[in-house]
């Protein structure tokens, strides 16, 4: 349906109880629950969408409010249905569309905007258990501003109906005049009187006036603050207004977590900042967009729990039994770990990859009983053809799912795999020293990401061997293949990357021959402190695909090193070219003779890498790093950097 389309609801689908009434009580947590619940994407104009609902029938008169109460005994109910007949309602008329909402400023401030907005203006240094009330007194003093305007009132469907689609109706909106009256307490979660404002006009079509009206009457004409979003036409104090509810919508919405006020916090501030940070490389992409999903959804799992956990409790109306105390624990502990899973995301040096603790706890499972090794092959049918160079003595094993032949793998066995599509979530298990090898033309045998899961090629084995092989990430929050510990090699091998490219962990060593990396959000190779690594005669091009504004990070390109202690890279005949950020960059945490370091870098790379210069001998000695007849060319910032943090 074109996005213009009126919604019609069928008349059979309102509610017949009242909002409020037994289990539709909604319980939040915090007061921007409800309007992060409510509020759908903005834009400049109000949609009405097509759905099926079935919505709540408006009471025609007094007298059947009364009657349906109970107020009237059963003979004088009879006598008034014969009395007051009731007749058919006129048809309404269709509602207006909604007016366009005021557009946040919040959506277009820097980074160092919203922290100097946050911590300098609203909060002012305070401490997590006095957070509600600065916020409550920041949205107070802009409520002065104007005590009467219009604005778009974003509520929960279900006040409205019985059944309904949510992708349908993500909220009902309905414009109201807004009167607002001085707080009586310090809570940030304000309750505003509102009235329907004419003309009559909401994102449902055929909405019904007296029902809106019967409704807002149960509610007695007070609705939360924050699910009101004042429209645009107004004077500069909506606007004003309209920013201070955005500021604290997002406060609750992204910056709050409920355990600030539970846990000691020398500077509060400082973790706001922090919790901003993320949020704007979530934003500008600097996260990979894989793990930025991953982390929203914790953060609505954990929110949704929490909720879970209050109105479970809220139902105990006497002293728990054994089962419902238990079942509450569980709630718990449930949350607990989701806040442990959250406040990993929090800590800056997690944030390249995602939580980047060990991602294998297999055992390694050694060598077979009987000392043999065994060559499975992968393939649909197996064929004399396909066993023809092996030697006459080879144990083979057929199977048609490359994760069977990986659970069935010890160490000293080969997988061979013949040309198709796999996926397999055992490669992120790799323990044991096993060589992995496709047949025939690489581009042919193809292995895929499972979106889903969080690693791809994970190695901690002390030597495993990829070769002849086409990995392709979908998704995936990990780098495209990590090598944890032991060494692994990459020979002839093609990586189309979609998040980060190949991780090196301290104290591991990696190989890569003859092979291709391209599409790395970060750098096509990341080499951690203490690690080693051997790149030969690859292509690594098209990499740092970050749409960041950090200046810091868009100098990731080819090959990356973080340096304290330094990895050890020998680099031999490869092409890195086209990349985002540098062909190479050094990452050192200080400025040690670094000035003529990179002049001499740059010297050495573009004089085809001659060690006669002393000078770059000694840089790359004190760096362990050797590089020889690599062409490093057209990468967006330069070839070589060397970026102190």
């Amino acid at each position: 349906m074109a996005s213009g389309a009126r919604a019609a609801v069928p008349a059979d689908a309102l509610r017949a109880a009242s909002p409020g009434r037994g289990g539709d009580k909604v319980v939040s947590a915090h007061p921007g629950d409800a309007a992060a619940a409510a509020a759908a994407p903005r834009g400049t104009a109000s949609r009405v969408r097509s759905v099926v609902a079935s919505p709540r029938p408006a009471k025609a008169t007094a007298a059947r409010r009364r009657r349906d109460s109970g107020a009237d005994g059963p003979g004088e109910a009879a006598e008034r249905e014969e009395e007051e007949p009731l007749l058919p309602a006129p048809e309404e008329e269709e509602a207006q569309p909604l007016p366009a909402i005021c557009v946040s400023p919040m959506r277009g401030m820097w980074r160092d905007e919203k922290v100097a907005l946050y911590c300098d203006l609203v909060l002012q240094g305070c401490k997590a258990e006095d957070a509600d009330e600065a916020m409550s007194k920041y949205l107070s003093e802009k409520l002065k501003l104007k005590d009467k305007w219009f604005g778009v009132w974003k509520t929960n469907p279900e006040l409205f109906f019985v059944k309904y689609e949510e992708t349908s109706i993500p909220f009902v909106g309905i414009l109201v005049e807004v009167t607002c009256k001085p707080s009586q307490n310090s809570s940030s979660c304000f309750k505003v009187t509102v009235s329907v404002a004419e003309p009559f006009s909401s994102n449902i079509a055929n909405i019904s006036r007296d029902l809106v009206d019967e409704i807002l009457e149960e509610l007695e004409h007070s609705v939360p603050l924050l699910e009101v979003y004042p429209v645009e036409g107004q004077d500069a104090d909506i606007r004003d207004i309209a920013l201070a509810l955005e500021v604290v919508r997002f406060f609750y919405d992204f910056l709050w977590r409920d355990w600030d006020d539970e846990e000691s916090c020398e500077n509060y501030t400082a973790l706001i900042e922090e919790r901003i940070n993320l949020w704007c490389e979530i934003q500008d992409g600097t996260i990979p967009g894989p793990i930025a999903q991953r982390f929203k959804k914790t953060l609505e799992k954990y929110k949704s729990k929490r909720v879970e956990l209050i109105e479970y409790q809220s139902n105990i109306k006497e002293d728990p039994s054994a089962a419902e105390a238990v079942e509450c624990w569980k709630k718990y502990y449930e949350i607990v770990m989701l806040c442990g899973l959250l406040k990993m995301w929090e800590d800056l040096r997690l944030r390249v990859h995602g939580p980047f603790f060990p991602r294998i706890l297999r055992r390694r499972k050694g060598k077979r009983d009987f000392g043999k090794t065994i060559t499975h092959i992968v393939a649909r049918v197996m064929t004399t053809e396909m066993v023809k160079d092996l030697s006459s003595d080879t144990l083979l094993q057929q199977h048609d799912d490359l994760d069977l032949a990986l659970e069935s793998c010890y160490s000293g066995d080969t997988v061979v795999i013949f040309p198709g599509e796999y996926q397999a979530a055992n490669l992120a298990l790799l323990t044991d020293d096993i060589i992995i090898k496709g047949v025939g033309k690489r581009e042919e045998i193809l292995i895929t990401s499972e979106p889903s899961h969080d690693s791809f090629v994970v190695s901690k084995a002390a030597n495993v061997k990829l070769m002849h092989l086409s990995l392709i990430q979908q998704g995936t929050v990990d780098g495209i293949v990590v090598v944890e510990s032991g060494h692994l090699t990459l020979e002839n091998c093609v990586l189309k990357c979609e998040g980060t490219g190949v991780c090196v962990l301290t104290g591991a060593a990696l190989t890569i021959t003859d092979s291709e990396i391209t599409g790395a959000q970060g750098a096509g190779v990341e080499l951690y402190p203490g690690s080693i690594a051997i790149l030969e005669r690859n292509e690594i091009h098209h990499c740092n695909n970050l749409r960041t504004s950090d200046s810091s990070k868009s100098t990731l390109g080819g090959v990356n090193m973080k340096v304290l202690p330094a990895p050890k890279l020998k680099m031999t005949n490869n092409h890195i070219y086209n990349n985002n950020g540098y062909g190479v960059s050094i990452l050192q945490p200080t400025e040690q003779f670094f000035i003529v370091a990179e002049e001499a870098l740059n010297k050495g790379a573009a004089s085809g890498d001659k060690k006669d210069d002393k000078m770059l001998s000694k840089v790359m000695q004190n760096l362990n790093l050797e590089m020889n007849n690599n062409k490093i060319e057209a990468n967006l910032k330069g070839d070589i950097r060397i970026v102190t943090s």
